[in-house]
């Protein structure tokens, strides 16, 4: 694993395999806060779905339920923290997420997962998590860690903090 942050505030975590992925979900949660909106970006493939599995279970949501929810758009898990998890591939864009009451889903007392959320950017709030996932190799991904809350600075270097401590 290696973590550092960027000169722009964001992190970039390398992982070489889904324990490392599942370290950084259960660091992310515990700096994760009821109303907090992370979309996630990224090819398919690109371990979207694996960090979102990776959450659930440090939030004590039965991590074997988490799938991608591209057939059914949105799930719903118990745990710890409440979460909305939203899959925007299959969605045309920002107007058929509106339409399908999509704003009604940022929950203020959950955490909402979205993956493909660049299909729907001009629907999200302004404070958000941004998490880009890329290949680097057959089981090695690149995750960069970005928000745009007010406190922006604090959380990611809390994140940082927590990541640099094993």
């Amino acid at each position: 694993m290696n973590a550092q942050v960027t000169p722009a505030g964001t992190l970039v975590f390398q992982s070489t395999g889904e324990g490392e992925t599942d370290r950084l979900a259960k660091e992310l949660a515990k700096v994760l806060a009821p109303g907090d909106v992370v979309a996630f970006e990224g090819t398919l493939g690109a371990g979207k779905t694996r960090l979102v599995r990776g959450l659930a279970s440090a939030l004590n949501s039965d991590r074997a339920h988490v799938s991608s929810p591209t057939f059914g758009l949105v799930q719903h898990y118990d745990g710890d923290l409440p979460l909305v998890h939203i899959d925007a591939y299959r969605l045309s864009g920002e107007a058929e997420f509106e339409r399908m009451g999509g704003a009604e889903l940022f929950d203020l007392e959950s955490i909402t997962l979205i993956e493909w959320s660049e299909r729907i950017t001009g629907s999200l709030p302004r404070e958000r998590w941004v998490i880009a996932a890329r290949h680097t190799g057959a089981t090695s991904r690149e995750y960069t860690v970005g928000t745009t809350h007010r406190d922006a600075a604090r959380r990611i270097s809390d994140l940082r903090s927590r990541l640099a401590r094993q």
